[in-house]
């Protein structure tokens, strides 16, 4: 019984992971400028890695294994968001502008559709 519940619960971590990381890939499909499209993958990879490597330990029990992914889920978490926010100052220092929606009509306007 035990084992049947302790499959469940790495299941859920697994597949709510495994949404997350396909909720990022579309919105890095999917969102128009480089400011959304960093927001979704940021905020969703990280969350998205670390429950699957959580439905890892748990799988995996109390073992060495364990603690390395332990310490794979702070390095993720720790740095995840440190690097979007180094691409975030990048595309500031670069210029990238802001998606409006008096840029989508100018740019439909000049016949880039």
């Amino acid at each position: 019984m035990i084992e049947i519940l302790k499959l469940v619960i790495v299941t859920a971590f697994l597949v709510v992971g495994a949404f997350l990381m396909l909720t990022a890939a579309i919105g890095l499909v999917r969102f128009p400028d480089v400011y959304s499209r960093m927001h979704a993958t940021g905020k969703c990879d990280t969350l998205g890695v670390s429950l699957m490597l959580t439905g890892l330990v748990i799988f995996q029990g109390p073992d060495l294994v364990s603690v390395k992914l332990l310490f794979i889920i702070f390095f993720v978490l720790f740095t995840g968001p440190v690097a979007v926010h180094a691409l975030f100052r990048a595309a500031v220092t670069r210029g990238y502008k802001v998606w409006t929606r008096e840029g989508w009509k100018l740019w439909k306007k000049e016949g880039h559709e």
